[in-house]
Protein backbone atom coordinates (compact mmCIF):
# COMPACT_ATOMS: atom_id res chain seq x y z
CA UNK A 1 0.00 0.00 0.00
CA UNK A 2 2.81 2.52 0.57
CA UNK A 3 4.98 1.37 -2.22
CA UNK A 4 5.75 4.17 -4.48
CA UNK A 5 6.86 5.02 -7.91
CA UNK A 6 9.89 7.37 -8.42
CA UNK A 7 8.78 9.03 -11.70
CA UNK A 8 5.24 10.06 -9.60
CA UNK A 9 7.36 10.85 -6.42
CA UNK A 10 9.62 13.17 -8.39
CA UNK A 11 6.68 15.25 -9.49
CA UNK A 12 6.01 15.31 -6.18
CA UNK A 13 9.03 16.93 -4.92
CA UNK A 14 9.42 20.67 -4.40
CA UNK A 15 5.35 21.53 -4.42
CA UNK A 16 3.02 21.81 -1.29
CA UNK A 17 1.19 18.70 -0.63
CA UNK A 18 -2.32 20.53 -0.57
CA UNK A 19 -5.72 19.64 -1.86
CA UNK A 20 -5.04 21.86 -4.75
CA UNK A 21 -2.01 20.03 -6.06
CA UNK A 22 -4.06 16.56 -5.28
CA UNK A 23 -6.86 18.20 -8.06
CA UNK A 24 -3.56 17.94 -10.55
CA UNK A 25 -2.89 14.26 -10.51
CA UNK A 26 -4.54 13.98 -13.65
CA UNK A 27 -1.91 15.60 -15.13
CA UNK A 28 0.87 13.92 -13.32
CA UNK A 29 -0.87 10.73 -13.98
CA UNK A 30 -0.90 11.31 -18.03
CA UNK A 31 2.78 12.55 -17.54
CA UNK A 32 4.01 9.23 -15.86
CA UNK A 33 1.45 6.72 -17.47
CA UNK A 34 0.52 5.77 -13.83
CA UNK A 35 -3.29 5.01 -13.04
CA UNK A 36 -4.97 8.59 -11.60
CA UNK A 37 -5.79 5.73 -8.58
CA UNK A 38 -1.87 4.76 -7.85
CA UNK A 39 -1.02 8.63 -8.03
CA UNK A 40 -3.62 9.97 -5.11
CA UNK A 41 -2.80 6.96 -3.34
CA UNK A 42 0.96 8.22 -3.49
CA UNK A 43 0.14 11.26 -2.82
CA UNK A 44 -2.22 10.95 -0.12
CA UNK A 45 0.58 8.10 1.69
CA UNK A 46 3.26 11.24 1.26
CA UNK A 47 0.86 13.56 2.71
CA UNK A 48 0.24 11.09 5.94
CA UNK A 49 3.71 10.51 6.24
CA UNK A 50 4.80 13.66 6.40
CA UNK A 51 2.14 14.87 8.68
CA UNK A 52 2.67 12.09 11.10
CA UNK A 53 6.66 12.95 11.42
CA UNK A 54 7.19 16.70 10.46
CA UNK A 55 6.97 18.01 14.11
CA UNK A 56 9.02 14.54 15.67
CA UNK A 57 12.30 14.71 17.20
CA UNK A 58 14.90 12.06 16.32
CA UNK A 59 15.70 10.32 12.96
CA UNK A 60 12.84 10.72 10.91
CA UNK A 61 13.36 7.81 8.57
CA UNK A 62 13.29 5.56 11.77
CA UNK A 63 9.77 7.31 12.75
CA UNK A 64 8.44 6.64 9.80
CA UNK A 65 9.34 3.14 10.22
CA UNK A 66 8.17 2.55 13.54
CA UNK A 67 4.67 4.36 13.13
CA UNK A 68 3.66 2.77 9.47
CA UNK A 69 6.01 -0.62 10.10
CA UNK A 70 7.94 0.18 6.87
CA UNK A 71 10.63 -1.21 5.49
CA UNK A 72 13.86 0.57 5.84
CA UNK A 73 14.42 1.14 2.23
CA UNK A 74 10.97 2.36 1.70
CA UNK A 75 11.47 4.31 5.01
CA UNK A 76 14.45 6.12 3.64
CA UNK A 77 12.90 7.23 0.63
CA UNK A 78 10.01 8.95 2.14
CA UNK A 79 11.94 10.36 4.89
CA UNK A 80 13.90 11.83 1.81
CA UNK A 81 10.72 12.93 0.79
CA UNK A 82 10.11 14.73 3.83
CA UNK A 83 13.03 16.19 4.51
CA UNK A 84 12.92 17.97 1.22
CA UNK A 85 9.88 18.92 1.62
CA UNK A 86 10.85 20.71 5.53
CA UNK A 87 13.71 22.12 3.80
CA UNK A 88 11.85 23.50 0.90
CA UNK A 89 14.39 22.61 -1.32
CA UNK A 90 14.20 24.02 -4.91
CA UNK A 91 13.99 21.13 -7.12
CA UNK A 92 11.57 22.43 -10.22
CA UNK A 93 13.74 25.27 -11.96
CA UNK A 94 14.31 24.17 -15.45
CA UNK A 95 17.83 23.05 -14.65
CA UNK A 96 16.37 20.28 -12.80
CA UNK A 97 14.05 19.21 -14.74
CA UNK A 98 15.79 16.59 -15.97
CA UNK A 99 16.71 15.18 -12.19
CA UNK A 100 14.68 12.16 -11.30
CA UNK A 101 13.79 11.20 -7.75
CA UNK A 102 17.00 8.70 -7.33
CA UNK A 103 19.08 11.77 -8.70
CA UNK A 104 17.64 13.88 -5.75
CA UNK A 105 18.09 11.01 -3.31
CA UNK A 106 21.50 10.09 -2.68
CA UNK A 107 22.29 13.78 -2.19
CA UNK A 108 19.72 14.24 0.41
CA UNK A 109 20.00 11.09 2.48
CA UNK A 110 24.00 12.72 2.80
CA UNK A 111 22.65 16.12 3.52
CA UNK A 112 20.41 14.32 6.52
CA UNK A 113 23.81 12.12 7.59
CA UNK A 114 26.23 14.76 7.29
CA UNK A 115 24.57 18.42 7.70
CA UNK A 116 21.63 17.68 10.43
CA UNK A 117 22.56 18.15 14.68
CA UNK A 118 24.60 14.95 15.59
CA UNK A 119 22.80 12.18 17.58
CA UNK A 120 24.90 13.06 20.84
CA UNK A 121 23.22 16.99 20.39
CA UNK A 122 19.90 17.43 22.08
CA UNK A 123 18.87 19.18 18.91
CA UNK A 124 18.82 15.95 17.44
CA UNK A 125 16.50 15.08 14.75
CA UNK A 126 17.21 14.73 10.87
CA UNK A 127 14.82 17.37 9.69
CA UNK A 128 16.32 20.26 10.97
CA UNK A 129 20.08 21.62 9.73
CA UNK A 130 22.77 21.86 11.81
CA UNK A 131 22.81 25.90 12.25
CA UNK A 132 26.59 25.81 13.99
CA UNK A 133 27.70 23.76 10.99
CA UNK A 134 26.56 25.98 8.49
CA UNK A 135 27.72 29.45 10.64
CA UNK A 136 31.10 27.24 10.67
CA UNK A 137 31.07 26.97 6.69
CA UNK A 138 31.57 30.87 6.01
CA UNK A 139 35.11 29.97 8.12
CA UNK A 140 36.00 27.98 4.74
CA UNK A 141 36.72 31.46 3.02
CA UNK A 142 40.58 30.83 4.30
CA UNK A 143 40.61 28.69 1.25
CA UNK A 144 40.74 31.84 -0.86
CA UNK A 145 43.31 33.35 0.82
CA UNK A 146 45.99 29.99 -0.04
CA UNK A 147 44.45 29.51 -3.10
CA UNK A 148 47.78 29.46 -5.08
CA UNK A 149 49.54 27.11 -2.80
CA UNK A 150 46.37 25.00 -3.03
CA UNK A 151 45.99 24.99 -6.59
CA UNK A 152 49.97 24.45 -6.58
CA UNK A 153 49.00 21.03 -4.57
CA UNK A 154 46.00 20.11 -6.35
CA UNK A 155 48.10 20.46 -9.83
CA UNK A 156 50.69 18.56 -8.72
CA UNK A 157 48.79 15.59 -8.00
CA UNK A 158 46.83 15.43 -10.69
CA UNK A 159 49.42 16.09 -13.18
CA UNK A 160 50.55 12.18 -13.67
CA UNK A 161 46.62 11.05 -14.06
CA UNK A 162 45.30 13.96 -16.29
CA UNK A 163 45.40 13.66 -19.72
CA UNK A 164 47.30 17.18 -21.04
CA UNK A 165 43.78 18.48 -22.74
CA UNK A 166 42.56 17.85 -19.03
CA UNK A 167 45.51 19.26 -16.80
CA UNK A 168 45.28 22.28 -19.03
CA UNK A 169 41.99 23.25 -18.27
CA UNK A 170 42.06 22.26 -14.72
CA UNK A 171 45.27 24.88 -14.45
CA UNK A 172 43.26 27.39 -16.03
CA UNK A 173 39.66 27.08 -14.07
CA UNK A 174 40.80 26.42 -10.84
CA UNK A 175 39.93 29.45 -9.67
CA UNK A 176 36.25 30.02 -11.30
CA UNK A 177 36.01 25.76 -10.10
CA UNK A 178 37.31 26.46 -6.49
CA UNK A 179 35.55 29.73 -5.87
CA UNK A 180 32.29 28.65 -7.16
CA UNK A 181 32.91 25.40 -4.44
CA UNK A 182 33.92 28.15 -1.76
CA UNK A 183 30.80 30.58 -2.58
CA UNK A 184 28.78 27.87 -1.86
CA UNK A 185 29.58 27.39 1.41
CA UNK A 186 29.82 30.53 2.54
CA UNK A 187 26.47 31.46 1.80
CA UNK A 188 24.52 28.11 3.38
CA UNK A 189 23.33 29.76 6.40
CA UNK A 190 20.87 32.10 4.29
CA UNK A 191 17.75 30.52 3.73
CA UNK A 192 17.53 31.28 0.39
CA UNK A 193 20.76 29.96 -0.43
CA UNK A 194 19.85 26.63 1.37
CA UNK A 195 16.98 26.05 -0.66
CA UNK A 196 18.82 26.64 -3.80
CA UNK A 197 21.41 24.11 -3.27
CA UNK A 198 20.70 21.64 -5.88
CA UNK A 199 20.47 24.55 -8.08
CA UNK A 200 23.97 25.93 -7.33
CA UNK A 201 25.93 22.77 -7.54
CA UNK A 202 24.15 22.48 -11.09
CA UNK A 203 24.36 26.26 -12.27
CA UNK A 204 28.03 26.63 -10.83
CA UNK A 205 30.03 23.22 -10.83
CA UNK A 206 28.63 20.92 -12.85
CA UNK A 207 27.87 22.72 -15.82
CA UNK A 208 31.75 24.35 -15.82
CA UNK A 209 32.73 20.85 -15.74
CA UNK A 210 30.27 19.63 -18.64
CA UNK A 211 31.45 22.37 -20.77
CA UNK A 212 35.37 21.74 -19.97
CA UNK A 213 34.37 18.32 -21.37
CA UNK A 214 35.81 16.36 -18.14
CA UNK A 215 34.93 12.63 -17.92
CA UNK A 216 33.44 11.95 -14.56
CA UNK A 217 36.86 9.97 -13.05
CA UNK A 218 38.59 13.14 -13.87
CA UNK A 219 35.80 15.32 -12.13
CA UNK A 220 35.64 12.45 -8.97
CA UNK A 221 39.83 12.71 -8.78
CA UNK A 222 39.71 16.45 -8.61
CA UNK A 223 37.88 16.54 -5.80
CA UNK A 224 39.29 13.97 -4.16
CA UNK A 225 42.67 15.78 -4.49
CA UNK A 226 41.00 19.02 -3.76
CA UNK A 227 39.50 18.07 -0.36
CA UNK A 228 42.50 16.29 0.85
CA UNK A 229 45.25 19.16 -0.10
CA UNK A 230 43.11 21.70 1.67
CA UNK A 231 43.46 19.48 4.96
CA UNK A 232 47.14 19.27 3.90
CA UNK A 233 47.66 22.83 3.66
CA UNK A 234 46.74 23.02 7.49
CA UNK A 235 44.65 25.89 6.09
CA UNK A 236 41.87 25.12 8.64
CA UNK A 237 43.77 25.93 12.19
CA UNK A 238 40.46 25.60 13.91
CA UNK A 239 39.30 21.66 14.68
CA UNK A 240 35.94 22.53 13.82
CA UNK A 241 36.08 24.17 10.72
CA UNK A 242 38.66 21.52 9.44
CA UNK A 243 35.00 18.81 10.25
CA UNK A 244 32.98 21.42 8.60
CA UNK A 245 34.88 21.26 5.48
CA UNK A 246 34.72 17.42 5.34
CA UNK A 247 31.12 17.28 6.48
CA UNK A 248 30.24 19.98 3.74
CA UNK A 249 32.60 18.67 0.59
CA UNK A 250 31.23 14.91 1.63
CA UNK A 251 27.78 16.35 0.32
CA UNK A 252 29.40 17.96 -2.38
CA UNK A 253 31.11 15.09 -3.35
CA UNK A 254 28.03 12.71 -3.67
CA UNK A 255 26.30 15.45 -5.10
CA UNK A 256 28.50 15.58 -7.92
CA UNK A 257 29.18 11.88 -8.71
CA UNK A 258 25.09 11.40 -8.77
CA UNK A 259 23.88 14.40 -10.95
CA UNK A 260 27.22 14.63 -13.17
Amino acid sequence: YYEIDDIVIREFLGKKLSSKHRKDLDEVSEKTSIAIKSCRRQFDNVKRVFKAVEELQGSVIQNISSIFLLSEDLAKKYGVIVFIACMRFETSKRKLQMLTFPDFYEPTLCIMNKWTYPKSSPEFGDTDLDREFLLELREVRVLLDKEKDHKHIVCQKLKPEFLEKTYNSMEVNFRLLSRAIIGIAYNLHHNRDLRGFFLEVVERIIDPWRILGWNKVDVMNFLKVYINSAIELDIFQDAEVKKAWERYMDVITTSVKQLY
